[in-house]
């Protein structure tokens, strides 16, 4: 054991009480003055990086979660093209659209054929599209006009590929020009003579699409084989209808061409048909020319059509010629019947748009106080039929039925905006035979037309 002197133990004391003063001075415990501080700085962040890593964690789980419920969240829109509603990523759609005609037709000089001043609702027409899972669509479009239900179209298309797009229903046959431009769209207020030479609406089956970056479009498809200008909801024989078209856009990627805005095709069919023969309206709507009743299609039956287009600017024409080939009986009487049709139209846009196959754009919609008054487009045509001259007299009856009709048209259209659209054409037809003693009696023909399309 070590034994301490006085003289040290004094310079203990005086070691600790100095100790102590300048602890109290420097504020700090003079019991752990000479203990150094631990660093806990490493374990704090870990801590605070841990901390960070959750809530990031817990925002990307909020975030998977609303675009969960975004991407199931239906859209609803409302405008020119009418109202859809879609999902979120546009996967599923339904738009409804549709078009409504109020037409009037005021004959003149119809004192052999009397015909009855009308106004009447033309066309009243719901359409439902949609797509389902991207890629097939549908489309139904009930028509209620002149008091009557029709199902004009019914069907489904597969569009994976933009080349080969498959359809099936009951749908226009790819076969005359004026007839595949919708009724909302029409230069005149009735289609010319060559559709009464082509089929309406069919059912079938068609395969169809755009190749060449657009610039050449085909379609084919096997059909029922409905009757010319008519429309078909089944068949009543084996035979079916092969209908091909092929229409080209040559110069459309030429730029600033002049020849940007034309297109050339080609469409036909054949068959074989069995049963009731057509008939064939004037622009007013009337019968001008019947089979006799007895007289039946009973073989083969071809068409075809070649047409044309050029648009460019304010200018717009449109022409097509249609020939439809039926072998037809009455008794033992048989013959091959050739019926043809053509027709050629102008048009131009006055003021506030261009001319186009579909419709024409406003580019600035009606107001009046603003010194808009939407677009203007006045219209001429000449269209024809020549029904054979060997369906006389053993087919047809020509005191009744009328050999031939030819039709000079002029026409205004005014597109207030792109809903509404006021048009009005006169027509005069002349006959040969389909009288009496002789001629039928031009029909001379005022046509008004109110329509509302969204």
């Amino acid at each position: 054991m070590k034994v301490y002197k006085s003289k040290d133990r004094m310079t203990s004391i005086r070691l600790v009480l100095t100790s102590l003063v300048a602890g109290i001075m420097l504020g700090r415990n003079p019991v752990y003055a000479e203990v150094p501080p631990v660093d806990t700085t490493g374990e704090r962040w870990q801590e605070l990086d841990q901390k960070i890593r959750i809530l990031e964690r817990k925002f990307e789980l909020e975030k998977e979660k609303a675009d969960s419920a975004a991407a199931r969240q239906a859209v609803l829109e409302a405008g020119e093209k009418g109202f859809v509603i879609r999902s979120a990523d546009g996967s599923y759609q339904l738009k409804l659209r549709g078009y409504m005609q109020a037409d009037g037709r005021l004959y003149y000089n119809d004192d052999e054929q009397p015909a009855t001043n009308d106004i009447l609702l033309r066309r009243v027409r719901t359409i439902f599209e949609g797509t389902l899972n991207k890629y097939t669509r549908f489309r139904i479009m009930p028509d209620f006009g002149q008091g009557k239900t029709v199902l004009q179209d019914s069907y489904i298309e597969f569009a994976y590929w933009p080349a080969a797009q498959l359809r099936a229903g009951k749908f226009k046959p790819p076969l005359g020009l004026e007839r595949l431009k919708s009724g909302a769209n029409l230069l005149f207020i009735e289609r010319g003579q060559p559709t009464s030479l082509v089929p309406n609406r069919d059912l079938g089956i068609q395969l169809g699409g755009a190749l060449a970056k657009g610039s050449l479009e085909y379609a084919v498809g096997l059909f029922n084989g409905a009757s010319d200008g008519g429309s078909t909801d089944g068949d009543s024989n084996d035979d079916k209808d092969l209908v091909g078209r092929v229409f080209a856009h040559p110069f459309r990627k030429a730029g600033a061409d002049l020849s940007q805005g034309l297109g050339v095709g080609i469409a036909g069919s054949v068959g074989h048909q069995k049963g009731g023969l057509p008939s064939f309206s004037t622009p007013g709507q009337r019968t001008f020319f019947s089979y006799r009743t007895d007289a039946i299609a009973d073989g083969r039956r071809w068409r075809l059509s070649p047409q044309f287009y050029y648009y460019q600017g304010p200018l717009g024409l449109l022409g097509e010629y249609v020939r439809s080939v039926q072998e037809t009986r009455k008794g033992t009487e048989t013959a091959n019947l050739a019926n043809t049709a053509w027709q050629l139209a102008a048009s131009w846009v006055v003021t506030g748009g261009e001319a186009s196959f579909t419709d024409v754009k406003p580019k600035r919609p009606f107001n009046p106080r603003n010194g808009v008054w939407g677009a203007v487009e006045l219209a001429a045509r000449y269209h024809e039929l020549q029904v054979d001259k060997a369906a006389f007299p053993v087919f047809a009856d020509p005191a009744k039925a009328a050999g031939k009709a030819a039709a000079l048209g002029v026409g205004v259209n005014w597109y207030l905006d792109r809903q509404l659209k006021v048009s009005a054409g006169y027509e005069q037809t002349a006959f040969d035979r389909g009288g009496a003693t002789g001629d039928r009696e031009s029909e001379k023909v005022l046509l008004i037309r109110f329509q509302v399309a969204y």
